[in-house]
């Protein structure tokens, strides 16, 4: 059963689930602390406001989105979808990210996308009916999973601060590829996304500064602002699932 990571007890909880599935990560919660919980608008405008921030500073993304939203409001896929591309171009969107944004928005409207149900499918399944669609690439997709639906099993593999911590913390010779990063999340399964917040704080404990989220499409070199928004708290459910032993996993080679 998917996990969602909707409030900050959700995330405690999965956090201290996460500790007793996987031992290693003690000393992990020890140095970085409790992580805070972030996420965002879901929907159209939140993966919009994503992909209005690919490979931009922190200030320009914030600043193309202010007048993309406000032009458009509410924002909606439909108005998207009718605008000029011209009149988006005026605004501070590129070309490319113009022709995302109204694909994305013919998606919908034609309902083949579906994207609030994401947040209840596998997560490997979820990031990869993203990544099919034009424009969107992990870094993306893993963002909008995580922040935008609170996915409590999407695991940023790509991610630099990830990366550079998950070595550190599992002492590893040389910082994981993406593709080493997926069998290294194997234990934490299905409490991935948690095991992100976490390695993003210890990162920050240890190097005094954010982690940089999605290195893999060349992100602003700060996390950005726009994802920072906190969302207004829902019920908690991840307790209930601890709780019943649903989300209880042994780890590769445990005995019985």
């Amino acid at each position: 059963m998917t996990v969602h990571l909707n409030t900050q007890v959700d995330l405690d909880n999965a956090v201290h689930a996460l500790v007793k599935q996987d031992p290693r990560l003690e000393p992990i919660l020890k140095v970085a602390g409790m992580p805070a919980l972030r996420r965002r608008e879901p929907g159209y405008a939140g993966l919009s406001a994503i992909v209005c921030g690919q490979q931009l500073s922190t200030a320009s993304a914030a600043a193309i989105w202010t007048r993309v939203s406000a032009a458009f409001d509410p924002f909606h896929h439909d108005a998207l979808r009718r605008a000029r591309a011209d009149r988006l171009g005026r605004l501070g969107l590129s070309a490319a990210k113009i022709k995302t944004l109204k694909s994305l928005a013919h998606e919908i409207a034609a309902e083949r996308l579906d994207l609030a149900a994401l947040a209840n499918e596998d997560a490997d399944a979820a990031h990869n009916k993203l990544t099919a669609l034009h424009g969107i690439g992990p870094w993306t997709a893993d963002v909008y999973l995580l922040f935008c639906l609170g996915h409590g099993d999407a695991w940023p593999a790509g991610d630099l601060a990830v990366q550079e911590a998950v070595k550190i913390g599992l002492g590893l010779k040389t910082r994981p590829t993406p593709k080493e990063m997926a069998p290294l999340a194997e234990p934490w399964r299905p409490l991935r996304g948690a095991a992100a917040h976490l390695w993003w704080s210890y990162y920050r404990a240890l190097k005094k500064r954010d982690g940089v989220i999605g290195a893999t499409e060349n992100p602003p070199p700060k996390t950005n602002a726009v994802l920072n928004k906190i969302a207004v708290a829902k019920r908690s459910s991840v307790k209930a699932k601890i709780a019943a032993g649903k989300i209880s996993r042994k780890l590769p080679g445990s005995k019985k």
